[in-house]
C-alpha cells in the first residue's frame, strides 16, 4: 500500500507555522477544556435530578453525554499539537480520538436536529399522538444515532494502520492505507452532508414554529411580546450556536479535506486551510461551552432545579452568616459581662 505522501507533495516541505499549531490552539483548547468541563459538570449534576420524562429531555442528556465525551479527547490534542507528549501519542489521536472527537460533535448535531423535529411536531401537529414521541421510542432513536455515527466512524479508525519510521513527522493521512484515504474522504462528504441537512430542518423548522406563535397570539389580540421574547429565545440559542459553531468548520471542512487527498494544492493553499480548518475546528470544540445555555433556555424542569439549587445553597450561605453574627454577639455580650 502507499502512503498518502504520494497523493501530493511530501507534507514535510510545507511550511508551518509552529506558533498557531503548537502554542496559540492549544492553549485556546486547554481554555475550553476547563471551561467545559465545569459547565457540562455542573450541568450533569443537575440533569441528574430530571427525570427523562419527555423526548426532548432524552435527546438534552444524549447531548450532554456527546459533549463530555468530546470534552475527554481534547487533552490528547492539547498534548499532540503542543508537542509535549510522545511520538504513540500523536499515533493515538490520529487513529482513535480524533474519530471520537468528531463522532461525538455529529451525534450532537443529529441529536440537535431531533429536538427541532420534537419541537415543530409538538406545536405544529399538538393534537396528534405519534409513538416516536414517546420516552422509550427516544430511547431507542438514540441508541440507533449512536449506532449509525460509530458505524460511519469506526472504519476511520481500523483502516489507520499504516506505519512510518521513527525520524519521520507524524501526519494522520499518512498513516491511512488507501482503502483509509477513500473512506477518510467519504465519510467526510456524508458528515457534512448530514451537518447541512439538519441545519436546513432546523431552520425550516423553526421558522414553521414562529410563524405559528405570532399568528396565534396575533389572532388572540394578545400582547405577544413576552410571548416573542420567550419563543425567539428558544428557538435561536440553537439556531445560534449552528452558526457560530458548527457553519464555519462545515464550510472550511470539504476544501481542507480536498487538499489532503488530492495532489494538485500547493503548500501555501494546504498551510493556509489548515489554520482556517483548526480555527473553526476550535469554534465546533466551543460548543461544549455553549450548549448548557440551551439546556437552560430549552428544559423548564433543569431552570427549576438549578433555582432550587441556588435558593438552597443562598439560604444556606445567609444561615451561615447569621449564625456568624449571632455568635459574634454573643461573644461581645460575655466580654461586656466581664
Amino acid at each position: 500500500m502507499t502512503n498518502s505522501t504520494t497523493t501530493g507533495p511530501p507534507e514535510e516541505t510545507c511550511p508551518r507555522n509552529t506558533l498557531i499549531t503548537q502554542q496559540i490552539i492549544p492553549v485556546l483548547y486547554c481554555v475550553v477544556f476547563v471551561v467545559g468541563a465545569i459547565l457540562n459538570g455542573g450541568s450533569g449534576w443537575l440533569f441528574f435530578y430530571v427525570p427523562s420524562s419527555k423526548s426532548f429531555i432524552v435527546y438534552l442528556k444524549n447531548i450532554l453525554v456527546a459533549d463530555f465525551l468530546m470534552g475527554l479527547t481534547f487533552p490528547f490534542k492539547i498534548l499532540g499539537d503542543s508537542g509535549l507528549g510522545p511520538r504513540q501519542l500523536n499515533v493515538f489521536v490520529c487513529r482513535v480520538s480524533a474519530v471520537l472527537f468528531y463522532v461525538n460533535m455529529y451525534v450532537s448535531i443529529v441529536f440537535f436536529g431531533l429536538i427541532s423535529f420534537d419541537r415543530y411536531y409538538k406545536i405544529m401537529k399538538p393534537l396528534w399522538i405519534s409513538s416516536i414521541q414517546s420516552v422509550n421510542s427516544s430511547k431507542l432513536l438514540s441508541v440507533v444515532v449512536w449506532m449509525l455515527m460509530l458505524l460511519l466512524a469506526v472504519p476511520n479508525i481500523i483502516l489507520t494502520n499504516q506505519s512510518v519510521s521513527n525520524d519521520t513527522k507524524i501526519h494522520c493521512m499518512q498513516l491511512k492505507n488507501e482503502l483509509g484515504r477513500k473512506w477518510h474522504k467519504a465519510s467526510n462528504y456524508i458528515f457534512v452532508g448530514i451537518f447541512w441537512a439538519v441545519f436546513l430542518l432546523l431552520v425550516i423548522f423553526y421558522a414553521a414554529i414562529t410563524r405559528k406563535i405570532f399568528k396565534s397570539h396575533l389572532k388572540s389580540r394578545k400582547n405577544s411580546t413576552s410571548v416573542k421574547r420567550k419563543s425567539s429565545r428558544n428557538i435561536f440559542s440553537i439556531v445560534f450556536v449552528f452558526f457560530v459553531c458548527f457553519v464555519p468548520y462545515h464550510i472550511a471542512r470539504i476544501p481542507y479535506t480536498q487538499s489532503q487527498t488530492e495532489a494538485h494544492y500547493s503548500c501555501q493553499s494546504k498551510e493556509i486551510l489548515l489554520y482556517v480548518k483548526e480555527f473553526t475546528l476550535l469554534l465546533s470544540a466551543a460548543n461544549i461551552c455553549l450548549d448548557p445555555i440551551i439546556y437552560f433556555f430549552l428544559c423548564q424542569p433543569f431552570r427549576e432545579i438549578l433555582h432550587k439549587k441556588l435558593l438552597i445553597s443562598l439560604k444556606a450561605h445567609n444561615d451561615q452568616d447569621t449564625s456568624k453574627t449571632k455568635r459574634g454577639t454573643t461573644t461581645l455580650e460575655s466580654t461586656d459581662t466581664l
